[in-house]
């Protein structure tokens, strides 16, 4: 892995829309986006369901033509500087042989191709074992992804989107169906590419509580537009409440950490469950994710 270069001069944006709206199924499904995501940001894009947040990244990547307006990406037009983006779909770990190794899962971030068809030469085999060391299982490069756990092989796809040395990392729902400890060992990968590298990295999320520690703005799908802002402009109850149509709270414990929680109901039948923000506070720390 090598620290992030860009073509692109220090103070302009990663990515730029202009007057987008986006169409799906005969139907604009959001319009008017109109904003920048920074260089070396962090970014969550969040929304309820159905509301377009993969359908952003579609576009991003130029594989979805506009209804209107334009997007650019690392300085070009939307769909020309993929070959500088790294990708993680939702469906990875799903889709992904898991007879392959995850050598060999990280290889055909490179050859294109799977395994015993292309020639693998040192070089390739080099990148592969430095980006399983970047995340963390350089121990599991000859294991099977069947014999991985499931934040393991969320690794793996992010080691196979990191090997051809992106600018740009683009993960949707990674944090999915994964266990508290899962989740915090790809978070844990997520700041340290942000921190030492200085990458810029957007993810598709619904519980933005595990991302807090590294984000550092949003996305936010809300009522038929897209807007980006800072996290601090995000993390307010009523526009949270707003956006997912039921009511959430902003907490911050006294050691300045911020949840996001449900609110409680004002109906008085409804049976409350509900945690002290300091017992909230022990269950979702982050140890070193401050930015």
């Amino acid at each position: 892995m090598r620290q992030h270069h860009t073509q692109s001069q220090p103070d302009e944006p990663c990515v730029v829309f202009r007057d987008v709206a986006v169409r799906r199924g005969g139907h604009i499904i959001w319009r008017d986006g109109n904003f920048s995501i920074p260089m070396g940001s962090v970014t969550a894009i969040v929304g309820t369901n159905g509301t377009g947040k993969t359908t952003m990244m579609q576009a991003e990547l130029g594989l979805l033509p506009l209804d209107h307006g334009s997007i650019r990406v690392l300085g070009r037009p939307a769909g020309d500087a993929n070959h500088l983006i790294g990708y993680v779909p939702q469906s990875y770990t799903s889709d992904i042989e898991s007879n392959l190794t995850a050598e060999q899962s990280v290889l055909l971030g490179l050859t294109g191709t799977r395994f015993g068809i292309h020639r693998v030469s040192r070089e390739e085999k080099s990148k592969a074992c430095n980006a399983l060391d970047f995340v963390g299982i350089a121990d599991r490069a000859a294991y099977r992804l069947s014999e991985l756990s499931g934040g393991q092989r969320q690794r793996v796809a992010i080691a196979q989107a990191l090997v051809g040395d992106p600018q740009l990392l683009m993960l949707d729902e990674p944090l999915a169906n994964l266990d508290l400890a899962s989740q915090r060992s790809v978070v844990d990968v997520l700041a340290k590419l942000n921190r030492e590298l200085g990458m810029t990295i957007q993810v598709v999320a619904h519980d933005l509580n595990m991302l807090l520690p590294v984000l550092t703005g949003a996305v936010y799908l809300l009522d038929g537009h897209p807007h980006y802002a800072a996290l601090d402009e995000v993390l307010d109850s009523n526009l949270l409440t707003h956006l997912y149509g039921t009511s959430v709270r902003v907490v911050t414990t006294p050691q300045g950490d911020m949840f996001v929680t449900p609110g409680l109901r004002t109906d008085d039948e409804t049976p409350q469950d509900t945690h002290d923000p300091i017992e909230l506070a022990a269950l979702h720390r982050h140890e070193g994710g401050s930015r």
